[in-house]
């Protein structure tokens, strides 16, 4: 009997272990506006990376951004908001989801400006950047290069 009760505990682990690993990625509201064409494809690319994105379009997302701590120095054309950090510009979604695993005592990441390669803003070529860890008294480090 125990062992029969053993093997459906086992079983029913086995079923549902799939189901959890392929679990969704935390809520991303970004704040972009209605017309940028790279803001649609970054939520693009988020979603197809598994995030659930609600994106609001506002008249101004600089307002998100000094509301959620970044500097204009690291501005892009949207900002984001997912588990208490901020996200600016065109930050890759796997840099995302290792911010959320290790959770550093940082504002958020930032890409400033819109370098050509990053995503969103594909193109016939791609230019070296930099996701810049944003800390909470106003400095970076780098987080990720991309060459």
């Amino acid at each position: 009997m125990l062992f029969k009760r053993m093997s459906h505990a086992l079983m029913s682990a086995l079923v549902a272990l799939p189901l959890a690993a392929g679990a969704a990625q935390p809520v991303i509201e970004v704040y972009k506006t209605a017309t940028c064409g790279c803001c649609k494809q970054w939520v693009k690319h988020l979603e197809e990376n598994g995030f659930t994105v609600k994106a609001r379009d506002v008249a101004d997302p600089g307002d998100y951004r000094a509301k959620f701590g970044i500097a204009d120095q690291h501005a892009s054309c949207h900002t984001a908001r997912v588990q208490g950090y901020a996200v600016e510009g065109h930050v890759p979604a796997s840099d995302i989801k290792r911010m959320l695993g290790t959770r550093p005592e940082a504002v958020g990441l930032a890409v400033p400006g819109m370098p050509m390669g990053s995503p969103g803003m594909e193109g016939a070529h791609s230019d070296p950047y930099e996701v810049l860890l944003v800390k909470k008294d106003g400095s970076t480090s780098v987080y990720k290069r991309y060459r």
